[in-house]
């Protein structure tokens, strides 16, 4: 029963068909720059916004082969050198990201041994279990050899 509001009509969608499959479902939306809209201004405005994501588009991918056409090299020239002299580098964010992704390891170690003491020690043979017992990857994923292989990494041996 909720109303969805928008601050811009084009940032809900600048595509005609998910507008009307929107209205279709019956869910209810307004659109603060034009709250007296109705199913008619919607779908004109919306059509006006997907032409003009389609020139947007089209200039863009102009404006970039005439570039490329001048010789302009696009793009950091540096790449992430820049950064790293710079000292804005993604160091602490790396770390963060390894610190969780050992935690999780460290968490699925006692699932790990459980099926590895049922007889299931390959890494196809791990991941079809941990698939089969309904445990997701760390993001949200299906288990594979490979990850499977990449999880007993971040583990240390077996005391």
């Amino acid at each position: 029963g909720a109303t969805l509001v928008v601050a811009k009509l084009d940032r809900l969608s600048r595509n005609v068909a998910f507008l009307a499959a929107l209205q279709d479902s019956g869910a209810q939306f307004v659109a603060a720059d034009m709250p007296e809209a109705n199913e008619l201004t919607i779908h004109i405005m919306a059509a006006v916004a997907q032409a003009e994501r389609k020139a947007i588009s089209r200039r863009t991918k102009e404006a970039l082969a005439a570039a490329r056409a001048r010789g302009v090299r696009l793009g950091n020239p540096n790449g992430a050198a820049a950064l790293v002299r710079a000292d804005k580098g993604n160091a602490a964010s790396v770390a963060v990201i390894r610190e969780g992704a050992d935690r999780f390891a460290t968490d699925l170690r006692p699932i790990i041994d459980d099926i590895t003491s049922a007889g299931h020690t390959s890494l196809r043979a791990l991941a079809v279990e941990l698939n089969r017992r309904g445990i997701v990857t760390r993001r949200g994923g299906q288990w594979h050899a490979a990850t499977v292989r990449d999880i007993l990494r971040r583990l240390p041996a077996a005391a």
